[in-house]
Formats: C-alpha cells, sequence, structure tokens
C-alpha cells in the first residue's frame, strides 16, 4: 500500500502522544506507570506501554504501515503441499517477507467451495491489501466480493471466459494472475494413460461438475480418447461422499482405465484417490504429482509450488505499486510428469523405455 507523503510521521506523532497521554493519566492515578497489559486471547495488537522500555517510535510507524495479504485458498493448511511455502518465496523475492514487512491472513476452504464466499468477505471487511486467490472459483467469489482490492490468482482455466479479466494482455480491472496449463494437458494425460495402458479400451473421466470449466474439461477428454478408439465414461464427483460413492460403484462401469480431470478438489485429494485407484488395480493418471507418489500409476501437468511462486511474485509487484489491470496475466509453463514403477508392475503392466526416458520422475 503506497501512504501520501508525511502521512506515516502524522501517525506516528499521533501514537506517540497517545503514550505520553496514557502514561501520565496512569503516573497521576497510581503513582507508577502501568504494568505490561494483558490482552483478552485471540485479540492481537501492540504490547502495551510500560515505563521500562516504551515501543520505539519507529517500530509503531512500522506496524501501521505493514500490508496485509489475504491467502484464499480452496485447500486445507495441512494439506496444501507446499502452496503456501511456494507463495511465501515468491514474496520474498520481491522484498517481502512475512512477519517483517507483511502480514498474511489465511483462509482454507477445506477442498469445498461453499465457504469461498464468506471467507472472502471477511477478507474484504478486514481491509486487506491485496487477496491471493488459489483456484478459479476462488477468484471469481472474491471478484464478487470486491471490485478495489487487488486480486492476484492462481488459476487453470481461461479468465477471460471465465470473466475475471478483459484480456490477457491488458486484464482491465482489479485481477490478474498466472494461469497453469492443466485443463489444456488433459488430451495428453489421456494419451499418456493409453500408453502405459494400452489394452484398457473402457476408459472413465472423473470430473467435478462444480469446476466452472466443466464443459471444456470433459469435451476435450471425451474427443481426445474417442481419437485413439476409447470409449469414453464420466463419473462425477464434487465432494468426498461422491468420491466414495462412484468408486464404489465403479465396477459396474466396467472401468479399465482413469483420468482425473483437472479440478483443485481432486488434487487436495490426491492422497485418497490413489488409494481409491489402487484398491481396485486401476491404472490411473492425475495432473497431481503428490497422486504418484502416494501410489497412483501417474501424474502429468503443470508444477503447482511453481505457479504459486509466480503468484507471490505478483503479489509483491502490487504491494508495491503495480496495478492490476496492468500486469498482463501469465502462464505457469514448467511441466513435470511422474510415473510409479512400483504400481506398474503391481499392476502387470510394462512401460515402454522411450515412455521413462520422458518422464521427469521415476518412482521405485
Amino acid at each position: 500500500m503506497l501512504f501520501p507523503e508525511g502521512l506515516l510521521d502524522r501517525e506516528a506523532n499521533s501514537v506517540a502522544a497517545t503514550a505520553a497521554i496514557w502514561s501520565n493519566v496512569t503516573r497521576h492515578r497510581t503513582g507508577r506507570f502501568p504494568p505490561k497489559g494483558r490482552q483478552r486471547p485471540g485479540v492481537q495488537g501492540p504490547p502495551a506501554f510500560d515505563g521500562g522500555s516504551a515501543w520505539p517510535l519507529a517500530a509503531r510507524a512500522q506496524q501501521a504501515a505493514m500490508p496485509v495479504i489475504g491467502f484464499l485458498n480452496l485447500t486445507s493448511g495441512a494439506g496444501d503441499q507446499g502452496r503456501a511455502g511456494a507463495f511465501r518465496r515468491g514474496l520474498s523475492e520481491s522484498g517481502f517477507v512475512e512477519g517483517q514487512n507483511v502480514s498474511i491472513e489465511y483462509r482454507w476452504a477445506g477442498g469445498q467451495n461453499d465457504p469461498l464466499g464468506a471467507m472472502a468477505a471477511d477478507l474484504v471487511r478486514r481491509r486487506v491489501n491485496v487477496i491471493a486467490a488459489g483456484s478459479d472459483n476462488a477468484a471469481l467469489v472474491a471478484q464478487a466480493a470486491t471490485t478495489t482490492i487487488p486480486i492476484v490468482f492462481a488459476g487453470g482455466g481461461d479468465p477471460v471466459k471465465l470473466g475475471l479479466v478483459a484480456s490477457l494482455s491488458r486484464p482491465g480491472a482489479n485481477v490478474t494472475g498466472i494461469v497453469n496449463l492443466n485443463i489444456e494437458l488433459g488430451p495428453k494425460r489421456l494419451q499418456l494413460l493409453h500408453e502405459l495402458a494400452p489394452s484398457a479400451r473402457n476408459i472413465v473421466l472423473l470430473v467435478n461438475p462444480a469446476n466452472p470449466n466443466v464443459d471444456v474439461i470433459s469435451r476435450d477428454l471425451e474427443a481426445a480418447a474417442r481419437s485413439v478408439g476409447l470409449e469414453p465414461k464420466t463419473l462425477l464427483a464434487s465432494n468426498d461422499s461422491d468420491l466414495e460413492t462412484g468408486f464404489a460403484n465403479i465396477g459396474d462401469m466396467q472401468a479399465g482405465a482413469l483420468v482425473i480431470g483437472a479440478d483443485v478438489f481432486f488434487t487436495t485429494r490426491s492422497r485418497r484417490l490413489a488409494a481409491l485407484t489402487v484398491s481396485r488395480a486401476l491404472p490411473a493418471i492425475s495432473q497431481s504429482r503428490e497422486f504418484a507418489v502416494a501410489g497412483g500409476l501417474a501424474s502429468y501437468g503443470t508444477n503447482v509450488l511453481d505457479q504459486y511462486r509466480l503468484v507471490g511474485l505478483y503479489t509483491g509487484r502490487v504491494l508495491k505499486g503495480d496495478k492490476p489491470a496492468e500486469l498482463p496475466v501469465q502462464q505457469a509453463t514448467k511441466i513435470e510428469f511422474v510415473i510409479n514403477l512400483k504400481t506398474a508392475k503391481s499392476l502387470s503392466l510394462t512401460v515402454p523405455i522411450p515412455l521413462l526416458g520422458r518422464a521427469d520422475e521415476v518412482i521405485e
């Protein structure tokens, strides 16, 4: 946030004057300086003044100037797979370190879209300086909550079609961000799975109907399946109950392989999805590296940590005064392909040597 010249000095002098008045009043009443203050649990604020060490004027001015970022994310704090850390690394590359010259308010939706609206509204009420939105849905609800607070998003869909920006080169309002390639990579993901499990004829597409890009995801995956002679079937899931029910009945779909559609909800459930596919001896591929690490057959997608680092960099630029309207939407282009060779062997799959050579990581 930028402050008019002299504003911090006036603020600091005002705080100093208040401290002096409080000190004189207390001494008059008790004959001593007030004891160190006690605060109610959950209420944070500056430390109380005492006679031994008055809070330095410079420190008070610094706190008054410290910007606040609202980190609005669809994942959970415990299962964010390093996103927050990558975001902070990007911030530090821009010169901002949490707790030193910037504060971050974290809001985790736990993989569910429903809480995002209330969380965004809360951040707006708190008058944060920037909102970092960790999905297309998070960006959309933040955009609906404010037209003035800058928003930097980590998205996967076309931000122009979603109505987030006017154009990629000149977003035109208070929103900009970094998009990954995971939706565009859907057909390639299906092709790789077909190479890994060539005998599978019926392929199931796991899609989240709550994803704002669901039509594009489904259309592209279905077309890619038919182009290689596969018969696609769609399994819809937008919550944990849908997942469990869907996999309980997936045998009725005569599934030979599974492509997990690009979606943040699915990435937050990577470990569970890996367990479900392994227990059913189902070759499957996801956008999330964690899926392959947890036992899924393979993953192919954008490096999400690189995307969040770039979001942190852009957020830092906004804090320094750059306008989102003039910051072009960028793409995170670092792609990684991971094969779990141990899982492939358990499924009696022989991975072609050229495919192993193309993998960025092979888990043995």
